[in-house]
């Protein structure tokens, strides 16, 4: 099977891209066998833990969405773990801060392992044992000294799932009370008295991933699905929304005008990010307003293209106004580590897509000597603002930057995007997306063109209260050697101010489905992305 794994793939009998090889293999291994997209998807993520260590980990968080083909209905699941409940536990970041530079006390309640479970349990068809078996093969092969104690603790999940009398579903169940809250829990509890977190025993056993419809805009005639707030994911709905009048074809794909006005776009969506997006469970996130046709026409014509904006201008939906403050912006050095994220879309026979980005954000955490689980800095996403929504709060989720997607259009799955790589995460989505809609591009073509990215926005693993302080670099275009010398002249005539890179922005994948079920799928080569397809 590993053999066949390549950048790209086709064919119609289920296709995965993610990162390493062994992950796309586990998936590939699954659908083989008769699993579905999720099964599927749940062993490619699992798989991933140990190929893409790192960028993620077993501990670590994952939001996830699933086209389902039979009712033609996008479900989005939240993976993504929780700040500890204890009020005193979050005083103590608002008098000491929440550390950007990687500390335990920034770690929230592993999030993934309990979304694979749950979504195993609710959408697929196979148990844990066997979803988990291509990862456990990868540990023993493995020479990390926490190889074998992560695949302990797996086995102990395993074991506990086949003690379990009843349906598959019990199973499942019981292994995830393992984790969260037996024998498993205990050793994770001690783990973080010696490091520690502030995370209790009352942490680990509220731990549920959310169920939930996506936020979708039609895009030209296509439905882009997207997570909710509290991920950034809603940014691409706004930046299309303000491109929809826009005649990118007649432009010329990269031409002046084409990069101009998607980064232009990004700036006024970005802005609404940074000021309004948070877990809407705790906060009202005025997101129908900031979708809305009226606010949507005002902030259109803040796009001046004949200059770059330099100002950080986000807008007020409440109050239907095009601008709330603004002014010259300044840039900040910020040196915050970012150690996070792989990706993974899956597509199986009957037509059924799942689309997530695995997660953990390391930034030098250590796995527990234990259990061999890992956990990143997840919290550091949030701030100590009292008056932001994004403070932290007891229970509260962080606005991640992970943001999987999903197209449809009359109802039928047409693409698939998962993109690694902090805030660029959408801004690239937004690249691969239009190369796909609007200049018919298939996804091998779609993810190696060259790419640009800005960064006019906030860092998103800066916690510093202040937000003025958390901005990036206003006026920032940042483009492919694949741009050429004249474009990149006449963009900064506009304002802009171009920087050039060879390598990737960003790291995406990407699957289509054709209406006669053909499934194109790729994963960019140059990011160490990985593709397979079955016929």
């Amino acid at each position: 099977m590993r053999e066949q794994i390549g950048w790209s793939a086709s064919g119609s009998g289920g296709a995965v891209a993610a990162g390493g090889t062994g992950s796309v293999a586990a998936g590939l291994e699954v659908l083989a066998e008769g699993g579905n997209a999720i099964d599927a998807a749940v062993a490619t993520i699992l798989a991933l833990a140990v190929t893409d260590y790192g960028l993620f980990a077993i501990g670590g968080e994952i939001p996830l969405m699933l086209y389902e083909a039979r009712s033609q209905q996008v479900r989005v699941l939240s993976g993504i773990g929780r700040a500890p409940l204890d009020p005193a536990s979050i005083a103590w970041y608002y008098e000491h801060g929440i550390l950007d530079e990687g500390d335990y006390r920034a770690m929230p309640v592993p999030g993934a392992l309990h979304l694979c479970l749950t979504a195993l349990g609710s959408f697929g068809t196979i148990g844990f044992d066997r979803a988990v078996a291509p990862t456990l093969r990868l540990l023993d092969a493995g020479d990390a000294d926490w190889h074998p104690r992560l695949a302990e603790t797996l086995r102990r999940l395993v074991e506990a799932e086949r003690r379990s009398s009843g349906p598959r579903e019990a199973g499942l169940h019981a292994a995830r009370d393992h984790f969260y809250r037996g024998d498993i829990a205990k050793e994770l509890l001690a783990w973080y008295a010696d490091v520690d977190s502030p995370l209790t025993a009352r942490d680990l056993a509220a731990q549920v991933p959310a169920l939930e419809a996506p936020v979708s805009v039609d895009f030209r005639g296509f439905a882009v699905h997207k997570c909710g707030p509290w991920t950034q994911g809603p940014v691409l709905c706004q930046s299309l929304r303000l491109l929809e009048e826009r005649d990118l074809q007649a432009m010329g794909h990269l031409s002046p005008d084409h990069l101009h006005v998607v980064t232009e776009a990004m700036k006024l969506a970005y802005a609404d990010r940074d000021e309004y997006y948070a877990d809407p469970e705790f906060v009202g996130v005025p997101l129908p307003r900031l979708l809305s046709d009226e606010y949507t026409q005002m902030r259109r014509q803040l796009v001046d293209m004949a200059r770059a904006s330099q100002e950080r201008r986000p807008g007020d939906p409440y109050a239907m106004l095009q601008l709330i403050g603004g002014g010259p912006a300044a840039a900040n050095e910020v040196t915050t580590p970012i150690s996070d994220t792989t990706t993974c879309v899956v597509a199986d026979r009957w037509g059924n897509v799942v689309a997530a980005t695995p997660s953990c954000n390391l930034c030098g955490n250590q796995p527990d000597p234990r259990t061999g689980v890992t956990q990143g800095n997840r919290l550091r996403c949030m701030n100590t603002n009292p008056l932001h929504p994004n403070r932290i709060q007891p229970g509260k989720r962080p606005r991640v930057t992970l943001t999987p997607t999903l197209v449809t259009q009359e109802g039928r799955l047409v693409a698939a995007i998962s993109v690694a790589g902090g805030d660029l995460q959408d801004q690239t989505t937004l690249n691969v997306l239009l190369n796909h809609l609007e200049f018919g591009m298939a996804p091998a073509e779609a993810l190696t063109v060259p790419r640009f990215s800005t960064d006019h926005l906030e860092n998103s693993f800066d916690s510093d209260p202040d937000r003025s302080r958390a901005l990036k670099a206003p006026g920032s275009l940042q483009v492919n050697a694949g741009v050429g010398e004249d474009v990149r002249q006449e963009l900064a005539g506009r304002g802009h101010d171009v920087s050039v890179t060879d390598g990737f922005i960003a790291m995406p994948v990407m699957l289509a489905i054709e209406e006669d079920g053909t499934i194109h799928t790729a994963g960019d080569p140059a990011a160490g992305r990985h593709a397979g397809a079955l016929q």
